[in-house]
C-alpha cells in the first residue's frame, strides 16, 4: 500500500432527477457491476439491471456480466512480492504466431495468472510507445482516486461521500464530444442516450463512470477538471463555482503545471514509469483551451504492471484497486477485444481506445477503425473465465497501428484466438 500523503463546485441549476431522464440498451459498451446503483448514485445501474431481470425492453446482459459488486475480487492481493515474471520465449512465439503477418504493428502482453505461483507472461514490442487513446482514461481515473486517498487516507465511508455527493455541472471544458451517454428515467423506466450538454448535472461517480463506461471525452474532460479542483483546493473541495477562477484565472504555465501535478505525479507516486505511461492533456478541445498539457503515452508492458499493481492491491491501496476493477466491469454490450463471442462467460473488465485518420484519395473505402494514414487501435482486458468461480484468469494489453485494416474487429479475433490457446493450455 502505498504512503498517502495529504496536499465547489459549479452549483447545479438543474435538478439531477430532471437531467438523468430519458439509451437504448444495447449502445456503447458499460461498466460497474449493476447492483449498486443506491451506494453509488450511478442512476444508469438500476435501469440496466431492470433490462436483466426481464422487467423492461431491453438486451440481456452475457453470462459473465452479472456479477456483483462484492465479488469483484482483487486476484493477486495476497502476493504483495508479486511481480512481472521473465518472458516465456515458447509462449510468446505461439502468442505473435496470433497476430499474422502484420505482427511487427502490433505491441501484446499477456499475463496469464490462473495459478498465481506459476504465471506465465509474454511480451511482443513491448516497449513500443504510442498514443493511449480513451485507454488514457485509466490513468485519470487512478489519479483520482490517488487524490481522494490523499484527502480521506483512513476514512473509506468519506471517499464513497465524496464521489456519491458531490455535484458535477458540465461547461465549457466539455466541448466538444460526439459519444453518448445513457440516461435513466426512473419514473418512466427508459432509458434515452444523448452526447452531454453544458449544464448536464450528476454526481462524481457518474462521470468517472461516463468517462470509462461510455468513453465519453466531455465526461473525462469534466472528470480531469475536477482532479484539478479537488488537487488545488484540498480540504475546501467542492468550491463554489466563483472560487474556481482563482484555479483558472492563475497564468497558463501554472494551470499548466497544476494539471500535470494533479494527472501525472500520482502515476509516478505509485511506482509507474511515466516516460512510458501518462496522460498528459484533457480529452476535449474545450479542456486543452484553458489548460494545457503534454503529450501522451503508452506500452504494453507499462500497462500491464499498472493492471498487476491493481490486481495486488496497491494502486494507490486496495479500496482504489478495487474500485478502479468495479468502473473497469463490462455490464453491457460488448465492443472490439471484449465482444469476442468466446468470452461470453467470462467476467471482463475492459478499457479501449481508437485513434485514426484517412486520405480518401489514396484510398476511397477508408473508414472507422479502417485508417489509412495511422490507425491506432489499444485494448486492456482481464479475463476471469467462467465469471464467479474462474478456471482460467489473465491479463491482457494490447496495442496496434495496422494500416487498412477494420482494428476492432482484429482486436476481436486476437482475443478469440488468445482465449482458445490459453483454454488448451498451451
Amino acid at each position: 500500500m502505498n504512503t498517502i500523503r495529504t496536499p465547489a463546485k459549479p452549483t447545479a441549476t438543474i435538478g439531477l432527477a430532471a437531467l438523468l431522464a430519458g439509451l437504448a440498451v444495447g449502445g456503447a459498451a458499460q461498466a460497474y457491476p449493476i447492483d449498486a446503483a443506491d451506494q453509488t448514485g450511478i442512476e444508469r445501474l438500476e435501469g440496466y439491471r431492470l433490462a436483466s431481470q426481464g422487467e423492461i425492453a431491453g438486451n440481456r446482459l452475457p453470462p459473465g456480466a452479472l456479477l456483483d459488486r462484492d465479488q469483484i475480487q482483487l486476484r493477486l492481493a495476497d502476493r504483495p512480492g508479486f511481480e512481472l515474471p521473465a518472458s516465456d520465449p515458447g509462449l510468446t512465439r505461439r502468442v505473435v504466431d496470433l497476430l499474422g503477418a502484420e505482427a511487427s504493428r502490433y505491441s501484446v502482453s499477456v499475463l496469464e495468472i490462473t495459478d498465481p505461483d506459476r504465471p506465465r507472461y509474454a511480451e511482443h514490442n513491448g516497449l513500443t510507445k504510442r498514443t493511449p487513446g480513451s485507454v488514457g482514461k485509466v490513468m485519470l481515473a487512478t489519479a483520482l482516486l490517488q487524490a481522494i486517498a490523499d484527502r480521506h487516507p483512513e476514512d473509506i465511508e468519506a471517499r464513497e461521500r465524496l464521489l456519491r455527493e458531490t455535484p458535477v455541472t458540465a461547461d465549457a471544458f466539455i466541448q466538444w464530444d460526439s459519444h453518448t451517454v445513457p440516461f435513466w428515467d426512473g419514473e418512466r423506466k427508459r432509458f434515452t442516450r444523448r452526447p452531454l450538454r453544458v449544464g448536464d448535472t450528476a454526481n462524481l461517480w457518474t462521470y468517472l463512470d461516463w468517462a470509462l463506461s461510455a468513453s465519453s471525452n466531455a465526461a473525462a474532460s469534466a472528470v480531469m477538471k475536477e482532479l484539478m479542483l479537488l488537487h488545488h483546493f484540498g480540504e475546501d473541495y467542492p468550491v463554489p463555482v466563483e472560487r474556481e477562477a482563482e484555479l483558472f484565472d492563475r497564468p497558463p504555465a501554472e494551470r499548466r503545471d497544476i494539471l500535470l501535478e494533479a494527472l501525472v505525479d500520482p502515476i509516478a507516486r505509485n511506482g509507474l514509469d511515466t516516460e512510458q505511461l501518462r496522460q498528459g492533456a484533457f480529452f476535449t478541445s474545450g479542456g486543452k483551451a484553458r489548460v494545457s498539457g503534454t503529450n501522451s503515452l503508452s506500452t504494453t508492458r507499462e500497462l500491464m504492471r499498472l493492471l498487476v499493481k491493481m490486481e495486488k492491491g496497491e494502486l494507490v491501496d486496495e479500496w482504489s484497486s478495487r474500485e478502479l476493477k468495479r468502473l473497469l466491469y463490462m455490464t453491457q454490450r460488448r465492443i472490439r477485444y471484449a465482444s469476442s463471442p468466446a468470452l461470453s462467460e467470462a467476467a471482463v473488465y475492459f478499457k479501449s481506445g481508437s485513434l485514426y485518420k484517412c486520405d480518401r484519395e489514396a484510398n476511397p473505402d477508408c473508414g472507422k477503425y479502417r485508417g489509412n494514414v495511422y490507425n491506432y487501435m489499444h485494448s486492456v482486458a482481464i479475463v476471469e473465465h467462467p465469471a464467479g468461480d474462474p478456471e482460467r484468469v489473465y491479463l491482457v494489453t494490447m496495442t496496434s497501428n495496422v494500416l487498412n485494416v477494420n482494428s476492432a474487429v482484429a482486436h476481436q479475433t486476437f482475443a478469440t484466438r488468445l482465449h482458445r490457446l490459453l483454454q488448451a493450455g498451451e
